[in-house]
């Protein structure tokens, strides 16, 4: 995009006003209570000049409100500081759906803040402790009125909703550059983030923050509400824009602008975030009374060749890196294929979990679709992260302009019409009724799908086996007995020495023609 030198000018006056913006006396709303900044100027491409301006500069964090009181709001008091509703965003006119806002705490100290857009001007929503529940005995009631102790935010269902407060908010944004959205199944789960920093490698991962948000209504509910950040952190600077729309799930699409002040080892793009503790894959013995505890269960691929993947997660021993190369990718997720309560046995509905799927919107050009996997031993920890990394090294200096989508959905938005894998089973190989020999792993592949549905009477597919070291046996396909059509299963023995991990890919076909997608399994020998 061209400028005059006029309006050149003109931007840069705009990104001076914003970037040294002060919230002084200005409007109050008689409706809601919430008090704002005086006005600025404002639009996406002042955003991102001014993150560029930032990280032509050495990084300052963002501010933190006392941190003696702060730390002091552990999850018990923090659970008292509920956002007033009637206080939220467009809870009575104005944009269709409210927003409310999170309060610092001993999890998220660092401050954010939150401006409303109107007509291509700006102003500062003002922090006010009378906007939460707590009363003056609460320990964040010592906490100065500036700078903002808003940590994050809520988007709620439409206020014209009358249960609008009740519901589940259907976006969230909150702790260094991660949100969320719930499915179509109307729980929340994994979690998404505008960047990742060297995850999994030798150098410490960084978490840069949203230090600002800017929020645009969204006039009707078939309208997108758009949401502006600002991030900033040691090693780079960016702008973002969310288009975010209430469908039957949840579609983000987002444009970033990214500066990058340092060098860095592994820049993830569109990073998603889940928790894997274990499956009907591999469970330690008695680890926990529950079959199955996780958010997601896989990760899928849709490579720039058309080949669909399913690759099953894994807990491993420790950390582990899998690079899946490819150019100009379709679209990559985390998913929770797994939709059966009794497979989980919880409360807390992860069979209702959502997924989600990356769409790249242009060519993304060369690279690979990375996944680490992190160890862990209970629930409470995100120890899955799946992004895209770019081939060309992430140098200092560099500056990426990126579009793509990221759909919050049951399943994938563009299911492979292959069969599909549904589960993955492990056990001792061998045969039955004689010693099972040491080393040797019997796997267990189902496959659901039409083109096995279809398949004529009599006619089998073929499994299709490779392995990255050691030796395949007893191969075998059948139709699983439980009478649903389509439904079939592989089941092979893997006799291997040594405990390095090996690579396993397995897909079906019916003499020429692909029946399935590919299955690829990583096998920890043990």
């Amino acid at each position: 995009m061209s400028l005059s030198r006029r309006n050149f000018l003109q931007l840069a006056l705009a990104v001076h006003a914003l970037s040294l913006f002060k919230a002084g006396t200005g409007h109050a709303d008689s409706e809601t209570g919430l008090k704002f900044g005086t006005p600025a100027p404002f639009s996406f491409d002042t955003l991102k000049m001014l993150a560029k301006e930032r990280a032509s500069r050495d990084y300052s964090p963002p501010p933190q409100p006392n941190p003696e009181i702060v730390k002091q709001i552990d999850y018990d008091a923090h659970g008292k500081l509920q956002y007033r509703k009637e206080a939220a965003l467009w809870a009575e006119s104005g944009g269709v759906y409210p927003v409310s806002f999170q309060h610092v705490g001993m999890f998220f100290p660092k401050t954010v803040t939150m401006n409303i857009v109107e007509k291509g001007m700006t102003r500062e929503i003002l922090y006010d402790p009378k906007l939460f529940t707590a009363g003056p005995d609460h320990v964040a009631s010592g906490l100065p009125a500036s700078p903002s102790a808003f940590a994050g935010f809520w988007v709620h269902e439409s206020r014209k909703g009358a249960d609008w407060k009740k519901r589940e908010p259907w976006v969230t944004f909150l702790g260094a550059s991660y949100f969320r959205a719930i499915g179509e199944l109307g729980q929340v789960g994994l979690s998404a983030r505008g960047i990742a920093l060297s995850p999994g490698t030798s150098s410490p991962e960084e978490f840069p923050d949203f230090v600002s948000f800017w929020f645009e209504a969204a006039p009707k509910a078939d309208d997108p509400m758009v949401v502006y950040a600002l991030l900033d952190g040691p090693s780079l600077a960016g702008a973002y824009r969310f288009s975010l729309k209430r469908t039957k799930g949840v579609v983000m699409e987002i444009e970033a602008a990214l500066f990058l002040r340092k060098d860095i080892e592994r820049l993830g793009i569109a990073p998603l975030t889940s928790m894997y503790w274990f499956s009907e894959t591999a469970k330690a013995t008695a680890v926990d009374w529950r079959p199955e505890v996780h958010d997601s269960d896989g990760l899928a691929i849709w490579t720039g060749v058309g080949e669909h993947i399913w690759r099953p997660l894994n807990n491993p021993t420790h950390t582990m890196v899998s690079s899946f190369s490819d150019k100009s990718p379709k679209g990559f997720g985390l998913g929770q294929r797994d939709r059966v309560f009794d497979h989980y046995q919880d409360g807390v509905r992860y069979h209702l979990r959502p997924s989600a799927w990356v769409e790249p919107l242009g060519d993304w050009g060369e690279g690979a679709v990375q996944l680490t996997e992190i160890p862990t031993d209970d629930e409470i920890h995100d120890n899955i992260v799946a992004m895209w990394v770019p081939k060309e090294p992430a140098a200092a200096g560099k500056t990426y302009d990126l579009r793509y989508r990221v759909h919050w959905l049951a399943d994938e938005p563009y299911p492979s019409p292959l069969a599909r894998c549904v589960a993955t089973r492990l056990g001792n190989g061998g045969q039955p009724g004689k010693p099972r020999p040491k080393g040797v792993r019997k796997f267990m592949v189902e496959f659901l799908g039409k083109p096995l549905a279809k398949l004529p009477f009599g006619e089998k597919p073929e499994p299709v086996i490779t392995a990255s070291r050691g030796e395949l046996s007893r191969i075998e396909i059948e139709a699983v007995p439980d009478d649903v059509p389509g439904h079939w299963r592989t089941h092979f023995d893997l006799a291997v020495e040594g405990p390095e991990p090996v690579e396993i890919r397995c897909y079906l076909r019916l003499k020429d023609e692909v029946m399935s997608e590919t299955w690829l399994y990583q096998y920890h020998p043990v």
